[in-house]
């Protein structure tokens, strides 16, 4: 055999050539895995090097297009564009995938003169995507193309050429397409995001796009999954434990927490269940048939409608607490927020914890929070 591995024409290794081949055990593995990795993530901090002014045309060219962005590549181009198409279109830029080959076949219909064309194609001389380049010609769009040669019949009909440089693919037989998708994967990326900066993009527009999933519970408002006022147990100030115990039982599942208030309306405490408990293991009966004032968690720690549930869920979390109230503006309460309801939304450790510490459970106890004033959701600046 020369040293030469002999390959079926069905494409399956004949035994004499994975002989020759040798072990490809678990060191072997990670070791290619690894300089795979290493391959892809040198060809992004060199990328990220060689941006220049041509960056911030491309950049401005997508900012001010008054339709919309379509994108557009072929096999692993084509796959990657469809997730940059995704990216811009849920940060703030109107986008659609093109697909090149049903372009040409009546697919240009959804092209207008107001949209602009983002193409990928690392070689620049994909077939489908050299036939399509006459076209947008006609139709007068602006092209920006996301390609590795610059000399290209692609880049030299791009208004804006955005080049990836020399790169070398990781596959070990250099054909696969790894290291420039990934290239184009993390410059589209790039466009998306300084496009999303530019358009001074929020979270309430991120929680527009993103309603549904985890991502959408923690971009919600705590007035949507709040327990409601008729869900809850809420008293006055002025009733005794006992009164508590045997007036507000609910159906279905009950909160943990009574909220109280005062003369008002507002709320003024919590007596939760974790507070029962430490009067029954201390034997105080007595003050079953005294005001809850007397051993109520005095102005509660609670939320503002309005505000953000994973701002709810980071109290929870940080002051190791099973219920928020919710309250309105004038500090009266709405609703609660339970943390069986967002459990799922804590970091998984301090979930865990908090699961753990549930004053439904047999000898958990809940540790009364300090008197704090009613909080009002935090100004929270848009990051870079």
């Amino acid at each position: 055999m020369n040293g030469y591995l002999r390959v079926k024409e069905d494409g399956a290794m004949s035994r004499e050539a994975a002989s020759v081949a040798g072990p490809f055990g678990t060191f072997q593995q990670l070791r290619l895995a690894r300089d795979v990795l290493r391959a892809e993530g040198e060809a992004l901090l060199g990328l990220s090097q060689r941006l220049d002014a041509t960056f911030c045309r491309a950049v401005d060219l997508l900012f001010h297009c008054a339709g919309s962005v379509l994108v557009c590549g072929m096999g692993k181009a084509g796959l990657v564009g469809q997730k940059i198409a995704a990216t811009l279109a849920s940060t703030g830029t109107r986008s659609h995938f093109l697909h090149p080959a049903e372009a040409v076949h009546g697919d240009l219909g959804r092209i207008h003169r107001t949209d602009c064309v983002l193409v990928l194609s690392f070689s620049g001389e994909t077939e489908e995507i050299v036939r399509l380049l006459p076209a947008l010609r006609e139709l007068r769009v602006s092209l920006v193309a996301i390609t590795g040669r610059v000399d290209s019949q692609l880049a030299r009909a791009a208004t804006v050429a955005l080049d990836l440089g020399p790169l070398e693919e990781a596959c070990s037989l250099g054909l696969a397409p790894s290291t420039s998708t990934t290239a184009m994967l993390g410059l589209g990326d790039a466009l998306a995001l300084v496009l999303s900066r530019r358009r001074a993009f929020t979270p309430d527009d991120f929680a527009r796009f993103h309603p549904a999933g985890s991502l959408g519970r923690r971009l919600a408002r705590v007035d949507e999954v709040m327990r409601p006022l008729e869900q809850c147990r809420v008293a006055p100030e002025s009733s005794t434990v006992r009164e508590l115990l045997v007036r507000l039982g609910r159906p279905g599942r009950r909160t943990g927490a009574v909220m109280l208030t005062g003369g008002d309306g507002t709320l003024t405490g919590v007596f939760t269940d974790s507070d029962l408990a430490r009067l029954l293991e201390a034997q105080r009966d007595e003050a079953l048939d005294r005001p809850v004032t007397e051993v109520m968690t005095h102005r509660p720690t609670a939320i503002a409608r309005g505000a953000r549930l994973s701002e709810a869920v980071a109290i929870l979390a940080q002051r190791k607490i099973s219920e928020l109230p919710v309250t309105d503006d004038g500090g009266r309460p709405l609703g609660l927020i339970d943390i069986t309801d967002v459990v799922g939304l804590l970091p998984r450790d301090d979930a865990e914890a908090e699961t753990a510490r549930m004053p439904d459970q047999p000898g958990a106890a809940e540790e009364r929070p300090p008197t704090v004033p009613f909080p009002q959701p935090p100004h929270r600046p848009v990051r870079p």
